[in-house]
């Protein structure tokens, strides 16, 4: 592990502005990817700026009647949190599919939101590979793809987003909330808060260099049946082949987010409109501009099946 400095911060925006002044600064909370990720000589973080005491780790009613969950919030408790399992019960279970118990205890809101992908080329330093290296090519391209993206893909990279809790607050339409080098708040829809690789693969999110995540928010409930479904290669403790996060309502419209496809959660808004032609229309409409490979074709008509599951789920 490359040597480097530690400290405490004492608030957001001082945390902000020295990740911002500091030349490869990281923030660390759980630790739960970043570490593995120094361990192996892929993240390089020249001073670690711990953000655990802070106080962003409660789940808060909004004056809108949703709810504020901070970012330091631990998947577990956000998992069992009655108000998410009672309305955002799509949130609940995608944590609880996620990862094993003691990661969930340990991970947290905001770092489950920029876990980095688990493309094997990216992990194996010896292959070019983009998003580590910006410029060195994309050794994926080419190689064995039966885990990485089938859609919003770029010649310059073909990885997924590896999470299960974006793809969730994706068809919820939560809000990333922040705080900026200079002290200043936003929030940034979390459908444009991850990126498409295009060119620039390495830049994975809408952050600015220093930015903090404080918390996310997700709007008052929507309603209806909420269904996470996740096939992977095992049942326990593997990343999504395909995943289908769906909100479903009595009559059957409703709103539907993909995971395991794309560099990012994939929701196209146009395709709910097709949730009462079932999920042949609705999947072909959110994978339209599909480009598989020969290992990963087998995902397109994944995905049709997996989400008549859930929409078969919803109705019995």
């Amino acid at each position: 592990m490359t040597p480097f400095t530690y400290e405490r911060a004492s608030s957001a925006a001082d945390a902000a502005s020295k990740a911002a002044r500091v030349p490869g600064a990281k923030f660390i909370a759980g630790g739960t990817n970043l570490l593995d990720l120094m361990k192996l000589q892929i993240e390089t973080p020249t001073h670690l700026i711990d953000i655990n005491k802070l106080g962003f780790d409660k789940i808060e009613t909004t004056p809108e009647g949703g709810l504020r969950i901070g970012a330091l919030v631990r998947n577990t408790d956000l998992a069992s949190d009655m108000r998410v399992r009672g309305d955002y019960a799509v949130l609940s279970r995608a944590l609880l599919a996620g990862a094993s118990g003691q990661l969930r205890n340990k991970a947290t809101t905001a770092g489950n939101l920029l876990q980095r992908t688990r493309c094997p080329y990216f992990y194996d330093t010896n292959q070019p590979c983009n998003k580590r290296q910006p410029g060195s090519g994309c050794a994926a391209i080419g190689g064995f793809t039966r885990q990485l993206g089938i859609v919003g893909t770029s010649d310059a990279c073909i990885a997924t987003h590896p999470g299960d809790m974006a793809v969730a607050m994706r068809v919820l339409d939560a809000n990333v909330e922040t705080i900026r080098a200079d002290g200043k708040a936003r929030a940034i829809p979390i459908a444009d808060f991850h990126r498409l690789p295009g060119d620039t693969p390495h830049i994975e999110t809408a952050l600015e260099p220093g930015e903090l995540i404080t918390a996310v928010t997700l709007p008052k409930p929507l309603g209806g049946r909420h269904i996470y479904r996740k096939v992977r290669d095992r049942a326990s403790y593997a990343f999504a082949l395909v995943s289908v996060a769906a909100v479903i309502q009595p009559d059957g419209t409703g709103r539907v987010a993909l995971g395991g496809v794309a560099h990012k959660p994939w929701r196209i808004e146009d395709a709910d409109k097709d949730m009462r032609r079932g999920a042949k229309a609705v999947s072909e409409r959110l994978l339209a501009a599909a480009k598989p490979s020969r290992d990963n074709a087998f995902k397109i008509p994944l995905v049709e099946r997996t989400l008549a599951a859930a929409i078969a789920e919803a109705r019995a």
